[in-house]
């Protein structure tokens, strides 16, 4: 009997050590992947550039709680926890990319820990391969790099899955239990911080997988009133000030941010009836290499009638992971604000469905297998090398500042100020290289010629930063940017040209 158990302690202490150096093994690849050329090369427009210069905004002006584009123009379009992150790394390590770029490099690595420990559930003899699916297929780790808030929304989202499948399934103890429910709440916290109501979009899987296999009454044991105090007061304490401070912002929130991305064409983002195939079919498909092979089986299980009712029946946890990827995939698809980076969390579930379906077929002891391996990260190095070589200058915003500064030598100014003719508001964010804040350390400002006020946005940005760069769309006319000038009697003199801008040093 002492021998039996000696036998199994032996084999326990064996697992531990061989879980342990997969750990260790899938935390190099995190940190290899995720911070090789780290800061090699500028932040890509508009969206790289949006969230830095909102980050320095709130840095020079010491207002946290506001997110805007400059010291003139709010941006309440996401939730501040990104702009925080950065804010944050910025304030430690200096005003760079390396440093704009940290805090994604680290949810990368921190995404890889989550997924390992939801392996030991989905996938418990071989736990370090949902990361490394997921760590090395070539959208997460192109995406990995991108600042955005999806990269955060997914690890939060991670988290917040991994709570319920400790509340789930559960190892042994009832307190296990209850830390796993109330880790499942500060997730979706931080993710509705991170983004908004997207970042509750696995709740429905939870909700759908508990009501199915455990019926109605489970759902219920799933909001427990630790857990959603916890939420409300990571989720939802900004938005209850920023509301009490601007009270136009409820509307705003539930209109343009809400109803606005799912129901309308407001945002123009692959709104027509199958942009939806457009934008995911080739994330889903290219994405996913070079796993294609296990991403083929698990579709083919998860298409099967047989396959549902038996995971139905024993309450399998593959059922969660297809429910936690068909859901929010499904309202991705129907809303009418689609881009590719909003497939990111569903990278999860999919890691975890892939390692599943090649676990019993993947060996990372053949030397063949392990020799492919080394070679795509060698190419994914390789891919990410390639901006540090010039790939995506058109929409570096470090390049286009050098230009800026080389068109307007020997000029001084103290804030750029972008006129352009946009077809709307949307389109002059989109438009403006933001970004450039970083570079030239001036604010920036984005101003839309049509705008009826835009003659006093001018005037005003002038007036706050003295000696300006105005830099004009060649579409407008001279003498009407000097007529717009002439409210405030401020002159304009031509210094320039950048690429579709003609520039002008505005003196008040």
């Amino acid at each position: 009997m002492i021998g039996g158990i000696d036998a199994q302690a032996a084999s326990r202490g064996a697992t531990s050590r061989r879980s342990s150096r997969a750990l260790l093994w899938i935390v190099f690849l995190g940190l290899l992947l995720g911070f090789a050329f780290q800061g090699s090369r500028g932040l890509w427009g508009p969206d790289e550039g949006r969230y830095v210069d909102a980050a320095l905004q709130m840095m020079d002006s010491g207002n946290y709680m506001v997110p805007a584009y400059s010291p003139a123009e709010l941006n309440f379009s996401k939730p501040p926890l990104t702009y925080w992150v950065i804010a944050g790394s910025m304030q430690l390590f200096g005003r760079n990319t390396w440093a704009a770029r940290l805090p994604y490099a680290l949810a990368y690595l921190a995404t890889l820990l989550v997924l390992f420990a939801m392996g030991r559930k989905a996938c418990p003899d071989k736990p370090w391969l949902a990361p490394l699916v997921y760590a090395t297929s070539i959208f997460t780790f192109l995406t990995a790099n991108i600042i955005s808030t999806d990269v955060l929304l997914t690890l939060a989202e991670s988290l917040a899955v991994l709570g319920f499948m400790m509340f789930a399934w559960p190892d042994d103890s009832a307190s296990r239990t209850r830390r796993g429910r109330l880790l499942m709440w500060l997730g979706f916290g931080v993710a509705f911080l991170a983004k908004g109501p997207p970042g509750l979009l696995p709740l429905l899987a939870i909700i759908a997988f508990t009501a199915l296999c455990d019926g109605w009454r489970a759902v219920g044991r799933l909001f427990a009133p630790m857990g959603l105090l916890t939420f409300l007061v990571i989720g939802f304490t900004w938005y209850a000030l920023a509301i009490f401070r601007y009270p136009g912002l409820l509307h705003y929130f539930i209109h343009d941010e809400v109803y606005g991305r799912i129901f309308t064409k407001m945002y123009v983002r692959h709104s027509d009836s199958f942009g939806w195939i457009l934008v995911y079919a080739p994330v889903l498909i290219c994405g996913t290499l070079p796993w294609w092979g296990g991403a083929a089986r698990a579709a083919k299980s998860a298409a099967s009638p047989s396959s549902w009712r038996a995971w139905r029946a024993t309450r399998s946890i593959q059922l969660f992971l297809l429910l936690w990827f068909v859901v929010p995939l499904v309202v991705f698809c129907l809303a009418k604000s689609r881009l590719p980076l909003y497939l990111l969390p569903l990278f999860l579930p999919l890691a975890l469905l892939v390692a599943s379906s090649t676990a019993p077929r993947f060996n990372l002891a053949l030397r063949r297998n392990a020799l492919l391996l080394a070679a795509w990260v060698a190419v994914l190095l390789a891919i990410k090398a390639l901006p540090a070589h010039g790939y995506g200058a058109d929409i570096d915003d470090g390049v286009s500042a050098r230009e800026v500064t080389t068109a307007a030598a020997g000029t001084d100014y103290h804030a750029l100020v972008f006129v352009e003719k946009a077809t709307d508001s949307y389109a002059i964010e989109e438009q403006t290289p933001w970004g450039m804040r970083l570079y030239l350390d001036k604010p920036v400002y984005g101003i839309r010629w049509m705008d009826t006020d835009a003659a006093a946005q001018i005037c005003a940005a002038i007036k706050a930063q003295g000696q300006s760069l105005l830099l004009v769309d060649r579409d407008i006319r001279r003498e009407n940017l000097e007529r717009a000038l002439d409210h405030c009697h401020a002159s304009a003199t031509p210094v320039g040209a950048w690429r579709k801008d003609r520039l002008f040093v505005a003196r008040p």
